[in-house]
C-alpha cells in the first residue's frame, strides 16, 4: 500500500472515501487531505471504533481504490 500515492491523487480518491465514510464532515475531509493518520483519527472518532480497526479499514479502502484506479488506467491504454 502506497499512501504517498493516495495523498498525491487525493482529489481523485476523495469521492470514493466520502462514499466509504459518510459520517465524516466537510471539515473532516479538509483536515484529512489524503493523510493516512488524519483519516484514521477521523474514522476512529466518528465511528467509535479502535485505532487498529480504523487503520484496517483505511488500508482495505486504499488497496481497493488503487486497484480500481490501476485497472481503469490499464484499460485506457488498450
Amino acid at each position: 500500500m502506497n499512501w504517498d500515492r493516495v495523498e498525491g491523487n487525493w482529489k481523485q480518491f476523495k469521492g470514493a472515501a466520502r462514499e466509504q465514510w459518510g459520517k465524516l464532515t466537510d471539515s473532516d475531509w479538509d483536515q484529512v487531505a489524503g493523510k493516512k493518520d488524519q483519516l484514521i483519527g477521523r474514522i476512529q472518532e466518528r465511528y467509535g471504533i479502535s485505532r487498529d480497526e480504523a487503520n484496517r479499514q483505511a488500508d482495505d479502502w486504499a488497496r481497493t481504490v488503487q486497484e480500481k484506479h490501476d485497472h481503469e488506467m490499464h484499460s485506457m491504454k488498450k
